[in-house]
């Protein structure tokens, strides 16, 4: 006899990319994400209190001429996935290995290193597509003396305010220095969180609303999608606030102490962020227990009126069954009225428990 194996289904094993990071050298530039490989973009708007130009450069000599001007540099790439463009431009800019193994790693935890001449973040930005998606995008900022280094891996992103700011000569951005455009950069991308937060607290809202209305098993599913997704949001968000808080303790000569006090008020934007955030995990996980709760109770009323249902034909069915038995000495089967009366007694029974059972609120 062939045995057959009882459980669940296989599911298909996911293609890990940590597999591909094991066992390479510290340093190994390689592309780690899902993007299809295509040649980076690089666009340089390169300003000051009176001037502001903005370039596409495909060549490398023309971008990494940039560092040598007096001018303040915003120079945005797009696109991570031309690994030898990005050594190449890492080696221009005299980069470390290391900074360009991160750059690329798009499962790279948000990071602070502090090197000699520049400093290196990492990030994840998170914005809202046309279908109220949230999008995750893997991005790393390099801080110079005059120029800010930005990898991304598509054009989309969150920085059209700053870039507005600069085109319109707005606020103090332009007579600022290269340390400025960072922040301005790295707010930019913490102000974003906060539609995200929003967008998630009105998906919760929808659901507390479905879980009390009507619990269905679609819900339980959404629920459990929402998790992970507030779970994954947590770890791109809050190592964010210890980020900026190493920047206003930093010690490097590359940021000036006027910009470490707008520091501080990212700052105080990571602090709430986190603190929202963490509510809407809790919130999250409850939903859950409050679906299971419902359920429960949902479960407790069918119960409820299946077991009224018995307790009153129980007695009925205790009727007929005495008087359906075929004995011959009973006298009440030679009663002229005795089917009338069995219905009767019967009617009146069913009658009695039911406002017995409206009395004790059971109905």
């Amino acid at each position: 006899m062939v045995k057959r194996k009882l459980g669940l289904p296989k599911r298909k094993k996911k293609v890990s990319r940590v597999r591909e990071k094991v066992g390479a050298a510290p340093g190994t530039v390689s592309y780690l994400g899902t993007k299809e490989k295509s040649e980076s973009l690089v666009f340089i708007t390169t300003y000051d209190a009176n001037t502001v130009e903005t370039e596409e450069h495909k060549h490398f000599e023309d971008i990494v001429k940039y560092q040598k001007d007096p001018r303040t540099s915003w120079i945005n790439v797009i696109g991570i996935t031309d690994v030898g463009f990005i050594e190449e431009l890492g080696q221009g800019f005299a980069l470390n290995n290391l900074v360009l193994e991160d750059t690329v790693d798009t499962d790279q935890r948000p990071k602070i290193d502090e090197y000699e001449g520049y400093i290196f973040g990492v990030f994840k930005m998170l914005y809202l597509n046309e279908n109220e998606e949230i999008v995750p995008e893997h991005m790393a900022m390099v801080l110079m003396e005059n120029s800010v280094l930005v990898f991304q891996e598509v054009k989309d992103d969150v920085f059209n305010g700053v870039r507005n700011r600069i085109n319109a000569k707005s606020g103090r951005i332009r007579s600022r220095g290269a340390d400025y455009l960072f922040f301005a950069l790295l707010d930019a991308i913490i102000d974003n969180y906060f539609l995200v937060l929003e967008h998630i607290n009105h998906r919760i809202e929808i659901l507390e609303d479905e879980v009390y209305a009507d619990p269905k098993p679609e819900v339980a599913h959404q629920i459990q999608q929402l998790k992970k997704e507030v779970l994954k949001i947590r770890r791109w968000i809050f190592p964010v606030k210890e980020l900026v808080s190493r920047l206003i303790d930093s010690d490097s000569p590359l940021i000036k102490h006027d910009t470490k006090l707008f520091l501080r008020d990212a700052l105080d934007h990571s602090l709430e962020i986190n603190e929202t955030l963490q509510i809407y995990r809790e919130m999250s996980m409850s939903l859950m227990e409050m679906y299971m709760s419902n359920m429960s109770n949902k479960m407790n009323e069918v119960m409820k009126v299946l077991t009224i249902m018995a307790s009153i034909f129980i007695p009925l069915t205790f009727i007929v069954g005495v008087y359906g038995m075929n004995f011959e000495h009973m006298p009440e089967l030679q009663y002229r009225y005795g089917y009338f009366v069995v219905w009767v007694v019967m009617i009146l029974l069913f009658i009695g428990m039911m406002v017995y059972f409206k009395r004790k609120n059971w109905l």
